[in-house]
């Protein structure tokens, strides 16, 4: 029975009931609790295929179905090697996997749009990434920002967002002295893929630009690596990655998993980083 003296509700732990003797406990208790869900969460992850292109060039899904068995459970496409939207969205119900964006060709955009709209939603993908662009001049950075301008909305009307993923140099002056990720963000109305290891290797604070960028920034990649091409493994860098993992979560940003080297093979490597974030939780 609940005592007269408390008018708190009642606190279910599985079939019983318990009171709290005082306010005071009460708000304890409900602060471990949230300590211990936190604690509890199992963070889910994807993983971009270009770790995997050692495999995936030849069959895709084996790749996929190597991701699943990691534990990963979305994936970022870097090409479809030929195969139907129809057989990739098969693979994917197949192994559970979520399509959380595709690294296109911004070209193939230009070419294709219907084509590469209606692949994208018969695999079930609302995230369009231009994996980089050469935007070295003004020119070239001035067309390019009027050709996004106008392919936003139409991707928007059919529910498909764009975003640009960043290497290290937009965030140095191009030829013509601009700073390509500061034209980007001011100009258009793109959404942002952070890549927090070339942001880390542009001597930016990455969880600072995940902070300054806000709602801006749709899907970051977890990267590591020793400041320049070289990449390593998750945890094997100096890149900070604990830190962006813990800011991502605050910040409930999607987390892709992109590791470079096939030291000594995709699957191991990206094994190796996925056993490495499990033990930050």
């Amino acid at each position: 029975m609940q005592p007269e003296s408390l008018s708190l509700l009642p606190i279910a732990l599985g079939q019983t009931t318990v009171y709290t003797k005082s306010e005071n406990d009460y708000i304890a208790w409900r602060q471990n609790q949230a300590i211990e869900k936190e604690r509890l969460i199992v963070t889910e992850y994807g993983l971009q295929l270009y770790s995997l292109r050692d495999v995936t060039s030849k069959d895709l899904e084996k790749g996929l179905r190597a991701a699943a068995e990691i534990g990963y459970k979305m994936v970022e496409f870097a090409g479809f090697f030929g195969h139907p939207a129809e057989e990739v969205k098969g693979w994917l119900d197949k192994y559970s996997l979520c399509p959380i964006g595709t690294h296109t060709n911004f070209q193939e955009l230009l070419d294709d749009f219907d084509g590469t709209v209606a692949y994208h939603k018969a695999i079930g993908c609302a995230n369009l990434v231009i994996p980089g662009w050469d935007l070295s001049t003004k020119e070239k950075l001035d067309i390019f920002i009027d050709q996004v301008n106008g392919l936003i909305p139409r991707l928007a009307a059919e529910g498909i967002a764009l975003l640009y993923h960043n290497h290290s140099h937009e965030f140095f002056p191009n030829k013509d002295g601009l700073l390509i990720h500061n034209e980007l963000v001011k100009r258009t109305a793109l959404l942002f893929e952070i890549d927090t290891y070339w942001a880390y290797a542009a001597c930016q604070d990455p969880i600072a630009t995940l902070r300054r960028l806000k709602d801006r920034v749709r899907l970051i990649h977890l990267k590591d690596g020793a400041g320049g091409h070289g990449a390593r493994w998750l945890g094997k860098g100096s890149a900070p990655v604990a830190e962006v993992r813990k800011a991502a979560l605050a910040m409930g940003l999607p987390m892709v998993v992109e590791s470079e080297g096939l030291c000594p093979s995709g699957i191991e490597e990206a094994a190796g980083c996925f056993d490495y974030l499990k033990t930050l939780e």
